[in-house]
């Protein structure tokens, strides 16, 4: 017998809902990582995550709760390990390819909030 994973087959409405979340997954990390290096720039990404939050929990369906948290999840991780790769990388040109890849992303998302 084959078990097979349920996993919802989200149309193009609902790619807003995946770039919130992953945008939530993207701040997660960065609040985190600032954590260590740069606790009031922390206090203000808590803040555009919570933001972020909030977008999410206004459009998404109920139905949708677990994929939301898997997209979040997801980005938070590939967030992390270009931030881990920024930081403490011996390879300075690999070391800056990440930060400025961290740098665009969250920029792309800062930009979907309101100042």
């Amino acid at each position: 017998m084959t078990i097979q994973a349920a996993h919802a087959d989200f149309g193009p409405e609902d790619e807003q809902l995946r770039v919130f979340a992953t945008c939530a997954g993207r701040f997660s990390a960065t609040m985190e990582f600032q954590w260590m290096f740069d606790g009031e720039g922390s206090e203000v990404t808590q803040t555009q995550r919570d933001n972020m939050v909030q977008l999410i929990n206004a459009i998404m369906p109920t139905d949708h709760a677990r994929d939301v948290l898997s997209w979040r999840i997801a980005s938070k991780s590939a967030h992390a390990a270009l931030l881990t790769r920024a930081a403490f990388n011996d390879d300075p040109y690999d070391a800056n390819w990440a930060q400025n890849q961290a740098t665009r992303l969250i920029r792309e998302c800062t930009g979907l909030l309101l100042s």
